[in-house]
C-alpha cells in the first residue's frame, strides 16, 4: 500500500480505488453510497468502473463551537450522533450548544435529500453490502456515522473506502467494518487537501448531475436486463 500517494483529483482517486473494490463488480447485492459532497465524485468513478448503483447517505460534521473546522462529532440521516465526547469535555461544551448544532446540520441533511433526491426513496440496504465512499478519512467522524447509519439500515456486511486517510482514523473505522479500504495512509496526514493536486470544491450542482447520469444509467441497464430475459423466455 502506498503511503504517500497524491490523486489528481476525486474522478481520479475513485478510478484507483475501483481496482482495489474489484471483487465486487456488478454484484447485484453491492452497492457504493457516497458521502456527499466531495465523495460522490470518487463513488461515481467506482460505480462506472464497476458497475454498480451508486446512492448517497447524508452525514455532517458537528463544528467545535468557536471552531467549526474542528470535529466534535457527526450526525446522519436517520437521527444518528456520534460524538467525541473527549473533545466536548475539554473544550466545555454545554448540552445546549451541541443541541444547537444537531438541529443546524440536521436541517441541511433535510435540505440536500430534498435537493438531491426529490422524490426518489432512500434505497433499501437490507441484506445488502453497502460500500460507503468519501474522498478521505481526517478525524473520522463524519464516516463513523455513516457506519452506524447503514448498519441501522440492516445492511448486511459495511465496507468503506477511500483514497487517503489518517493511519489511526482508518485503524478505528477498521474495526467497525467488514471491511476498509484505503489507498493511501501518510503518517503525516493533516488535511486530506494534501493529497490532491485538483481539491476544488464539489457543488451541490455537480453532485445532482452526477447522481443524474447514475440513476438514468442504472434505469437503462435494469430495462435491458428485463427485456433480454424477457426474449429468453419467449
Amino acid at each position: 500500500m502506498a503511503t504517500d500517494r497524491q490523486f489528481k483529483n476525486r474522478m481520479h482517486a475513485g478510478k484507483l480505488l475501483a481496482l482495489a473494490l474489484a471483487p465486487y463488480a456488478g454484484r447485484a447485492d453491492a452497492l457504493v453510497l457516497a458521502l456527499p459532497r466531495g465523495g460522490v465524485p470518487v463513488g461515481f468513478a467506482i460505480t462506472r468502473a464497476l458497475g454498480l448503483a451508486l446512492d448517497v447517505l447524508l452525514v455532517r460534521k458537528l463544528g467545535l463551537p468557536g471552531h467549526e473546522e474542528f470535529a466534535m462529532g457527526a450526525i446522519a440521516s436517520g437521527r444518528i450522533r456520534v460524538l467525541n465526547m473527549a473533545t466536548i469535555r475539554a473544550h466545555r461544551v454545554g448540552r445546549e450548544q451541541i443541541d444547537a448544532a444537531c438541529a443546524r446540520e440536521e436541517r441541511e441533511i433535510v435540505r440536500r435529500e430534498r435537493q438531491y433526491r426529490g422524490a426518489r426513496a432512500e434505497p433499501d440496504l437490507a441484506g445488502q453490502t453497502a460500500i460507503l465512499v468519501d474522498d478521505g478519512l481526517a478525524t473520522g467522524a463524519t464516516m463513523c456515522a455513516a457506519v452506524r447509519a447503514a448498519r441501522a439500515r440492516s445492511a448486511a456486511q459495511v465496507v468503506v473506502a477511500v483514497p487517503a486517510g489518517a493511519p489511526d482514523s482508518c485503524a478505528t473505522l477498521a474495526a467497525q467494518v467488514d471491511q476498509l479500504v484505503c489507498l493511501s495512509q501518510p503518517a503525516d496526514f493533516g488535511a486530506v487537501s494534501r493529497w490532491y493536486r485538483d481539491f476544488g470544491q464539489t457543488s451541490d450542482e455537480e453532485v445532482q448531475d452526477l447522481l443524474a447520469i447514475a440513476w438514468r444509467d442504472q434505469v437503462r441497464a435494469h430495462l435491458s436486463s428485463t427485456n433480454a430475459s424477457e426474449r429468453r423466455q419467449s
